[in-house]
C-alpha cells in the first residue's frame, strides 16, 4: 500500500452524507468556529466509563479505540483556589470560544472583558509556569464495536496542542494528518493512548482501521442522535461526581488565584499557533509509512 487510501471500492465515499463527515476534521485540526451523559475520563491514567458521574468501567490497558463522532470548538476554563479531585466544582470563568468570557459567567467571576487581555492568561499564572486558564476541547465518541451509545471525552490543552514527533500525534497533529489524506475522523477507528512519559494524563492518537461499510452507515445514523450535540455542548456544569455545583467566587487573595487546575491539565503547553498547511502536509507524510504498516498487520 503506497498511499492512504481507506475506502476504495466504497460506494459510500461520494455520498453527501460521507462528505458531511469531514466537517469533524475542521473542529479538531483547530477551525474556528448534562447529567446522564456517559463520559471517558483519562483520570489516574486510566480510561474510566461514567455514567451520570459514577464509574461503571475501568480499562487499565493504555489504550481505547473509539470513533470520533463529532467535535467541539477550544474552550477555555479558570479554576480559582487549589482543585480538590474529591470535590470538584464548577469553573470560576470559562470561554467557549476562546476569545471573551461565556455569557452566563457571572459577572463578579469575570477576569477580564477579553481572553487576550486576561491575567490569567499569562504564564506563571497557574502553578510552575503554566497559565491559570486552559484550553480544553469535547469531542463525542463511540467505541469500537458498539455504535449504538454516545460518550463524551474532555481533552486536556497537552492532549490537543503539540507536533507529530516519532508518529505520536495530539488531536490536532493527528486531524491535519487525517484531513490531508481525505480521511473524515468519523470514518476510521482511532485508537487513544497515553503517553508514558507524562506525569499526568496526556493522549495521543492514532489511526487504527478504517470502518468497514456496514460500521460507517451505523456511525453516520449515530451521528444525528441528540446526545452527540449534547457531548460536545460546553457546559460547566458537566464533572464527575458532580453537577451543576455552583463555581466558587472570585477570590482577592492573590495566592488562591494561582489556580491549581484539574491534573488531566496541569502540564505546561505553550499558546496555541497556526500552523500552515504546507507543515501540515509534511507532518502527515513524515507518518503515512507507520499509519499504513498498522493497518497491513492487521489484515
Amino acid at each position: 500500500m503506497s498511499e492512504l487510501d481507506l475506502f476504495k471500492g466504497n460506494s459510500l465515499v461520494n455520498s453527501d452524507l460521507f462528505k458531511s463527515l469531514q466537517s469533524t476534521a475542521d473542529n479538531l485540526a483547530g477551525g474556528a468556529g448534562g447529567g446522564g451523559m456517559r463520559r471517558i475520563s483519562f483520570r489516574g491514567g486510566r480510561f474510566r466509563e461514567l455514567v451520570g458521574g459514577e464509574q461503571v468501567n475501568v480499562n487499565s490497558s493504555g489504550s481505547l479505540n473509539v470513533v470520533i463522532l463529532d467535535a467541539a470548538k477550544i474552550s477555555r476554563s479558570y479554576y480559582a483556589g487549589t482543585y480538590d479531585p474529591e470535590n470538584p466544582s464548577g469553573p470560576t470563568c470559562w470561554s467557549a470560544d476562546t476569545q471573551a468570557p461565556s455569557p452566563d459567567v457571572p459577572q463578579e467571576q469575570r477576569q477580564a472583558s477579553r481572553c487576550a487581555d486576561c491575567p490569567m492568561n499569562v504564564r506563571g499564572s497557574g502553578q510552575g509556569e503554566t497559565r491559570a486558564c486552559r484550553f480544553a476541547q469535547r469531542v463525542a465518541v463511540a467505541l469500537e464495536g458498539s455504535y449504538d451509545k454516545v460518550y463524551q471525552a474532555q481533552l486536556s490543552a497537552t492532549s490537543v496542542f503539540g507536533k507529530a514527533v516519532d508518529g505520536k500525534m495530539p488531536m490536532q497533529a493527528y486531524a491535519n494528518y487525517l484531513s490531508a489524506h481525505k480521511a473524515p475522523p468519523s470514518a476510521v477507528v482511532t485508537q487513544m493512548y497515553f503517553d508514558d512519559n507524562s506525569d499526568v494524563p496526556k493522549l495521543f492518537f492514532k489511526a487504527a482501521r478504517p470502518l468497514n461499510e456496514d460500521e460507517l452507515k451505523e456511525v453516520i445514523e449515530l451521528r444525528e442522535h441528540a446526545d452527540v450535540q449534547k457531548a460536545i455542548t460546553f457546559s460547566v456544569a458537566q464533572s464527575d461526581k458532580v453537577a451543576g455545583q455552583a463555581a466558587p467566587k472570585k477570590s482577592n487573595n492573590v495566592l488562591e488565584k494561582k489556580a491549581a487546575a484539574p491534573v488531566e491539565d496541569s502540564t505546561p503547553v505553550e499558546e496555541p499557533k497556526k500552523v500552515s498547511k504546507k507543515e501540515e502536509v509534511k507532518a502527515s507524510d513524515n507518518d503515512l509509512g507507520d499509519l499504513v504498516d498498522a493497518w497491513d498487520d492487521d489484515e
